[in-house]
């Protein structure tokens, strides 16, 4: 009797062994610490050294929050020991649990949407390919002609203003009125010499003389104002 009881009690410790040794899962999921086979020191030892050196475990798993956790367990708790041994040995049956927890749904929805938002912002882009190309071809069109025609103009126009600011500038302005100071002063002489020869009366002269003089004074007068002026 002791014997029939010990046999059994070994062969229900061969099954969990068999069953983790033909486990389509990677080792930290078997030997995670949620699974019932009982941890032994070396064990233990072990996965504290591989604690110490994170560096060493590129593929670690990422953390599960206690409540996703207990979220888990509660989908688990109910199922029976043939349900979970179906869980670790069958991969679809597996995939549809997995599929079923309320976090990976939202994942997966949430991973769809991101993909369809992806692929439309794709097809958008490139339905305005063709515009944009356009848009490009016509912007060289525009560098190449009539930007080139309408910085000649900006430049004729340019050279026009400086010309106009330095003629009516003060030094230029003061500058012509002495200039034609300058002329009047010649037109008087040319005058009086006409006189002098005889090839104008005297009532013409006079009235000549006076109007080139009255000229000349008011030139004069304007000439004297311009230079003393802060502007000039």
């Amino acid at each position: 009797m002791f014997k029939f009881w010990g046999s059994q009690e070994q062969q229900a410790q061969q099954r969990p062994q068999e069953g983790s040794s033909h486990s389509w899962y990677p080792p930290s999921v078997v030997s995670s610490p949620s699974s019932s086979r009982p941890t032994t020191p070396s064990s233990s030892a072990s996965n504290s050294f591989n604690l110490q050196r994170p560096a060493e475990r590129p593929h670690s798993p990422t953390p599960v929050s206690p409540a996703e956790a207990a979220g888990i367990i509660a989908l688990l708790k109910d199922k029976s020991v043939d349900e979970l041994r179906k869980l670790l040995s069958d991969k679809d049956a597996y995939n549809q649990f997995l599929l079923s927890v309320d976090q990976v749904k939202i994942q997966n929805n949430i991973r769809d949407e991101l993909r369809k938002e992806t692929l439309q912002l794709a097809r958008n882009n490139l339905d305005k390919e063709p515009r944009i190309m356009e848009l490009r071809n016509q912007c060289r069109i525009i560098r190449t002609t009539e930007l080139a025609t309408a910085q000649e103009k900006l430049n004729e126009l340019e050279r026009q203003k400086e010309e106009i600011l330095k003629y009516y500038s003060p030094a230029s302005f003061i500058h012509r009125l002495q200039d034609a100071m300058n002329e009047t002063e010649e037109e008087l002489e040319a005058l009086h010499r006409q006189l002098l020869d005889r090839e104008m009366d005297l009532g013409t002269f006079v009235q000549k003389y006076k109007k080139l003089r009255t000229t000349y004074h008011r030139r004069a007068l304007i000439h004297l104002a311009a230079k003393t002026s802060p502007i000039g």
